[in-house]
């Protein structure tokens, strides 16, 4: 017999789930908002590679800052996730808009960095809120999430290959803009469905309860591995393409295009990647998306001067693979954590891993000055990914498994 929160759901999963996606792509614009412009912050602030390494770093140390904070506070379990999130898109969008007075790289680095602690406000809970109206598809439905952040992530390099005869300021202002927006949307649209988890209260003890639960901690060092890749991928890849295509005589509004395109393209991984998740299991779309990535990482430098129909080719793939996997440690903390700590779970889960991709973005370039150019710099990339898909594997033997994706392990 079918209830009510079954027929409700029929009649809202999707409707809320497309109009939080739309939220989520205007507000992560903010994210890559700087380092789409970095030649012209670079200019403006006069800055040197390092510092301007900052400024896509500030933004991954201030989501960490930002998602440890709420998971020690347990704050995605105890606050509405709408107000949560309708405020933090409030403080992105201002902290990105301020770069536009900001006297200083120093002062623009700071600002990162608060736009960061604010993405950590959207990101998690969102992630949260989607699961309570997904029990079947939960896959899908969170690679939906996350092929949304990969499109915000990726639009500003768009936007800035449109636009490159215009002043960078516009690229600024269109992202705090669009950002404002999704503010009004979450706060209107990002309810709880009726599969809810069981309200917190404030309890640190609770990261504790989740660092010794054994089927969470192997899906972190999977998510771990993942992101080991990925975001260092997706800052460095303008870069990467820049030196290559300059080779064919290609400027700076292609690489542009073409990186939008290479990390765009990780929303069809997402889709992809929920369906395979929901009907041949999680552990094994994630291991064999990361198998996949972790080949294009140790491949791309042997395409870098080769034919340009290779090298994108292995681009693309890549940029699909390096992102489809990334919902489903999402999903799988929520089906094999505590009900009462699921959103404290997320952030932590969050959080660790992108601490991880402070150190990989700092250590990119460093690596491509000590080998004297890109070609081979993404090597060092490599050992996440397989690491973490060895992690899934042993995932996939514990009994605990049983309860990922209704059996779908």
């Amino acid at each position: 017999m079918r209830t009510n929160a079954d027929r409700r759901t029929d009649n809202d999963h999707w409707w809320t789930l497309a109009i939080l996606s739309v939220a989520i792509v205007f507000s992560m614009t903010t994210w890559f908002s700087a380092t789409a412009i970095i030649s012209e912050l670079k200019a403006a602030w006069a800055l040197d590679g390092a510092a301007a390494a900052w400024l896509t770093n500030a933004v991954q140390i201030g989501f960490v800052v930002g998602a440890l904070g709420a998971s020690f506070f347990n704050l995605p379990d105890i606050l509405e996730a709408r107000t949560l999130m309708a405020a933090s898109a409030v403080l992105a969008a201002v902290a990105n808009l301020a770069l536009l007075i900001a006297p200083s790289g120093e002062v623009a680095i700071a600002l990162r960095f608060m736009t960061g602690v604010a993405l950590a406000g959207i990101y998690p809970p969102a992630l949260k809120v989607i699961s309570t109206w997904f029990v079947h598809g939960r896959g899908l439905a969170l690679g939906i999430v996350i092929a949304a952040l990969t499109v915000g992530s990726a639009f500003p390099h768009l936007l800035r290959s449109l636009t490159s005869d215009i002043d960078w300021k516009l690229v600024v202002t269109a992202t705090s803009v669009m950002t404002i927006i999704s503010a009004v949307l979450m706060a209107r649209f990002a309810v709880e469905g009726p599969y809810r988890y069981a309200r917190a209260t404030f309890d640190p003890r609770q990261i504790g309860r989740v660092l010794r639960n054994k089927p969470v901690m192997l899906a972190n060092i999977g998510y771990f591995g993942h992101m080991w890749e990925l975001y260092a991928m997706w800052g460095w890849f303008l870069a990467f393409a820049q030196a290559a295509l300059s080779q064919y005589g290609l400027g700076p509004s292609y690489a542009s295009f073409f990186t939008f395109m290479v990390v765009g393209s990780g929303a069809i991984g997402c889709v992809v990647g929920g369906l395979m998740a929901d009907r041949i299991g999680r552990t094994a779309t994630t291991a064999a998306m990361m198998l996949i990535s972790g080949t294009c990482a140790l491949l791309i430098g042997f395409t870098f001067d080769a034919p340009l129909w290779l090298f994108s080719s292995v681009a693309l793939i890549w940029g699909i693979t390096v992102i489809g996997d990334s919902a489903q440690f999402s999903a799988i903390v929520t089906e094999v954590g505590e009900s009462s700590s699921v959103g404290t779970a997320l952030a932590l889960q969050l959080g660790l891993g992108f601490a991880l991709t402070v150190v990989a973005i700092r250590i990119v370039p460093d690596v491509a000055a000590y080998l004297g150019g890109w070609q081979w710099t993404f090597v060092v990339l490599a050992p996440g990914p397989f690491i973490g898909a060895v992690a899934m594997l042993m995932l996939r033997k514990l009994p605990e498994a049983t309860k990922i994706a209704h059996g779908r392990k």
